[in-house]
């Protein structure tokens, strides 16, 4: 049976934390209130809008573990999607303007990752509302955790998403969960191999990433004073700080590690995600869709459509000395025709039929990207 029962050493780590704010009481519930009641304005403007609202995702069930196919090594290495890859990075920034040793936003690398086929039909719940990129890392993690530093010390309105200093040495994986990527993804995205649009098992997000970052990084030091199912459960005054309990709330626990963030209705009822997760743009074989690291996302529950939806999950992934490292280890397992460092080990004398080859990575731009040498003319 799975245990669920928090370590009591989470109560210090949440003391820790708020302890490097001065009057961390008073600012924190402040600032939890005014969240609140942005987010009571903004979702509702979300709802009204429905398909329409802007989020941040950029637009250019059988879920696969196979990641080193021809097709997906080709599309990873196609110029366009490693310059729109390029483009994506530079969109973070340094706010203190210095140089940072070993980082590159023009340069683009390669995580090779899986595709997923979606069958038509109801009742897929495999991915609810979560954020994908670290879990309890985001608060346990020191260097992870300067990414939040506005938001824990109650001024959650100067909270950057695109500051990048505190990204570099952010340890995602401090457990070792296989499946829990370890190098820093700028953006999430996935090619698309087929038509869809919404209803047909398409990608939904929560379209605020400041909003929802801010609340589900504070979410865990205050909890509510009346029953989740409350027709006053919104209200700010029924919310009070608390950091008595060890638990995060949408934080999964698991043997091997922790996962989430996995925000619910039942434990972030101010994200409103019933009205508020909104599916992306119809897609038609080879646009491509991307969205931010911290994008609360989710894929539809319901497949209407009469064919088959599938996409190639290909992110974008700025050079770092972290994303570097990872590349070179990953670049062995390519060649080797194993599953790249951060995924499920393969079974002792598994063959595989119809993956790409070093042949197949011809770019000067791609070789980069993937970690392989370059042949000097």
């Amino acid at each position: 049976m799975q245990n669920t029962t928090w370590p009591e050493r989470f109560v210090d780590l949440k003391r820790q934390i708020v302890e490097a704010t001065p009057d961390y009481e008073k600012r924190l519930t402040e600032s939890w209130k005014d969240i609140l009641g942005e987010l009571d304005k903004r979702t509702a403007d979300i709802a009204q809008a429905g398909p329409d609202v802007s989020a941040h995702v950029v637009s250019l069930i059988l879920y696969n573990l196979t990641t080193w196919t021809r097709p997906q090594v080709q599309a990873r290495a196609h110029p366009n999607v490693l310059k729109a890859s390029a483009w994506l990075n530079k969109q973070y920034h340094v706010k203190s303007g210095k140089p940072l040793e070993g980082v590159d936003l023009n340069v683009p690398l390669v995580y090779a990752d899986r595709f997923r086929i979606r069958h038509p039909g109801p009742g897929w719940n495999n991915f609810p509302p979560h954020v994908d990129g670290g879990a309890i890392e985001r608060w346990e993690d020191e260097s992870f955790r300067k990414c939040f530093a506005d938001i824990l010390s109650g001024n959650w309105r100067a909270h950057d998403p695109y500051e990048l200093e505190g990204r570099l040495d952010a340890r995602s994986s401090l457990y070792g969960r296989p499946g829990q990527a370890t190098i820093f993804r700028s953006y999430q995205g996935w090619l698309a191999m087929s038509e869809a649009a919404p209803t047909q098992g398409t990608l939904r997000v929560f379209p605020d990433v400041v909003l929802s970052n801010a609340y589900t990084i504070l979410r865990p030091f205050f909890r509510p004073t009346v029953p989740p199912d409350s027709e006053d459960i919104l209200k700010p005054e029924n919310w009070v700080f608390d950091i008595s309990t060890p638990d995060f709330p949408g934080i999964l626990i698991h043997p091997t590690g922790y996962s989430g963030p996995r925000p619910t209705p039942e434990v972030h009822p101010h994200l409103r995600l019933e009205k508020t997760m909104t599916s992306v743009p119809k897609v038609n074989p080879g646009d491509m869709v991307f969205w931010h690291c911290d994008v609360v996302h989710s894929v539809e529950e319901e497949h209407t459509g009469q064919e088959d939806s599938a996409v190639m999950y290909i992110g974008a992934v700025p050079q770092t000395p972290m994303n570097t490292e990872y590349v070179k280890k990953q670049a062995e397992t390519f060649l080797a025709g194993i599953n790249p460092p951060d995924f499920v080990k393969d079974k002792p004398n598994t063959t595989y039929v119809g993956l790409g080859a070093d042949t197949d990575v011809k770019e000067h731009i791609a070789r980069v990207a993937m970690g392989l040498p370059i042949q000097v003319a």
